[in-house]
């Protein structure tokens, strides 16, 4: 009986070390620090998608900084992305919208993963999670994280009562707090998922990349990050005078003027309940990207335009400003813009264009329009976009050297092999398939080997800098470190090759930098 007991006990003893499912947890479930998640394993790649990591801004959370989410027992599957935030776009959608996603290589690590977290764009009126997908870069070796953020009206909104309704809260830019709530919960949870807390890269493309730009001169940002990529960054930009913020007081202006337009009065706590009664939708319906072509260039923001705040917390001074005195989050920072930039103002004719140049025109004449053939809406383009974006990441380039950072500039030029006889440059994100290693993403079934090529160049850069600072390596062209002195070349991303080049639009920027600095 009692040899019985003990082959047994060995029998069992042997199926226990055969079996995968007996010997270790399964790694694509994960214990957080509110509970447990059960990620998705397919191709090398582990995904974990809508995980709350924050209460749902609902009801009476509407406009208030993220609370601390419900903590569960029952496993999470974290197989879909959760809705986007509200906005216009024609997509999935809810005002309960603070989740994030996880991927991670599905082979086990000695030693803590590099992350990356992605932050998108859409002029802080649009975006979402589901439209960037993380397994090519987590397949190179790092932990890749994405968060949904409150945009439009729900997200950059600063009505008088929210002040003394909650005074200890952080009040005005809701979406960036959401931001910042998520970098928090990398901070404590990543580590469940193979990352590093301490080698973590935020990086985002246009608002995202402004939203970056946010975070590196916020004091409440300090030590969630260790590197950051700017990707044409934009909402804020390192010119104030360029994109401006708004300031606490403009914007409440701004909501108690939208509160009126509802038939909404007063200030105090009827007027924020009638306004938390209005439905998400009808908050959002009006708020579009659109506007900031129209309106951005006179400065004056319309109703339904969001804007960065200078709120006194979070943004206590312009980035240019926080740069320029070195009182900013000083890490390593990747930035550029691409060849066919964004451009954002409000101008009507040629000579509204070169009247944004004031006594400086004629200089800009001969530049950008030397005998008077260019198009306005080529020359619209080309103004416009060194104004807004290209000028001002070479800008912060020079800031964060100044500061005795390390910076690497590039201008992205690579266009899709499909798209070559369209388009002249690369498009405001088109850069994005191709540092996500996603080459196929804006061409589909027409992407070729060059195209490929480009996507696992360039996303080789942006992995190679969030594991050691440094883009370089593996054979790649070399990048050097951007050096102002130097700044008549620029690392460029071009169809017939990469490298440092000879930077085409260097006494344009200059321009714009003489104009600026005497601003």
């Amino acid at each position: 009986m009692r040899l019985s007991k003990i082959v047994l006990i060995a029998a069992a003893a042997l199926v226990f070390q055969q079996s995968p499912t007996l010997a270790k947890s399964d790694p694509a479930l994960v214990t957080t620090k509110s509970g447990p998640v059960m990620g998705v394993t397919q191709d090398g790649v582990i995904s974990f998608k809508g995980i709350p990591f924050a209460a749902p801004p609902l009801g009476d959370l509407r406009w208030r900084d993220p609370q601390p989410v419900a903590p569960w027992t029952t496993t999470l599957h974290a197989v879909d992305f959760g809705p986007a935030c509200m906005q216009t776009d024609d997509i999935a959608k809810s005002e309960d919208c603070l989740t994030l996603n996880v991927w991670r290589p599905a082979s086990p690590s000695l030693k803590p993963r590099p992350v990356m977290v992605w932050i998108y764009g859409g002029a802080l009126a649009h975006g979402n999670t589901a439209m960037y997908l993380g397994n090519e870069l987590a397949r190179q070796g790092v932990v890749m994280v994405s968060m949904n953020y409150r945009v439009g009206r729900l997200g950059f909104f600063a009505f008088p009562e929210l002040e003394h309704e909650a005074a200890d809260d952080l009040q005005g830019n809701y979406g960036y707090y959401d931001q910042l709530a998520a970098l928090k919960w990398v901070q404590a949870n990543v580590a469940a998922f193979g990352g590093d807390p301490k080698q973590v890269t935020i990086f985002g493309e246009s608002a995202g990349g402004g939203s970056v730009m946010a975070h590196l001169v916020s004091p409440l940002s300090k030590g969630l990050f260790a590197r950051a990529i700017l990707q044409s960054p934009g909402v804020p930009t390192a010119r104030a005078a360029s994109l401006p913020l708004s300031t606490m007081a403009a914007a409440s202006d701004t909501a108690v003027a939208y509160a009126k337009s509802l038939g909404i009065a007063g200030t105090g706590p009827d007027a924020l309940k009638a306004l938390r009664a209005i439905s998400a939708e009808d908050l959002v319906s009006d708020v579009s990207s659109q506007q900031v072509v129209v309106d951005l260039g006179t400065g004056k923001l319309p109703l339904g335009f969001p804007t960065s705040i200078l709120d006194g917390k979070f943004l206590t001074q312009t980035p240019d400003a926080a740069f320029s005195s070195g009182n900013w989050n000083k890490v390593p920072v990747l930035v550029g813009a691409n060849t066919r930039d964004l451009g954002v103002g409000a101008v009507k004719t040629k000579a509204d264009i070169f009247a944004l140049f004031g006594d400086k025109a004629d200089a800009a004449r001969k530049l950008y329009d030397p005998d008077g053939s260019v198009s306005f809406d080529e020359l619209k383009q080309q103004v416009l976009a060194d104004k807004t974006l290209v000028e001002p990441a070479r800008h912060l380039a020079d800031e964060v050297t100044a500061s005795g950072e390390s910076v690497w500039l590039y201008r992205f030029g690579y266009v899709a092999t499909a798209q070559r006889a369209q388009l002249p440059g690369t498009l405001h994100g088109f850069e994005i398939p191709y540092t996500m290693d996603l080459p196929a993403a804006i061409v589909g079934n027409k992407v070729t080997a060059d195209d490929i090529k480009m996507g696992a160049l360039a996303s080789a850069y942006w992995v190679s800098f969030a594991k050691s600072g440094d883009p370089n390596g593996r054979g790649r062209p070399q990048w050097p470190k951007y050096d102002p002195k130097a700044n008549d070349k620029v690392f460029t991303f071009g169809n017939d090759g990469s490298g440092l080049t000879p930077d085409p639009l260097k006494a344009r920027l200059d321009l714009w930098a003489s104009i600026y600095g005497g601003m």
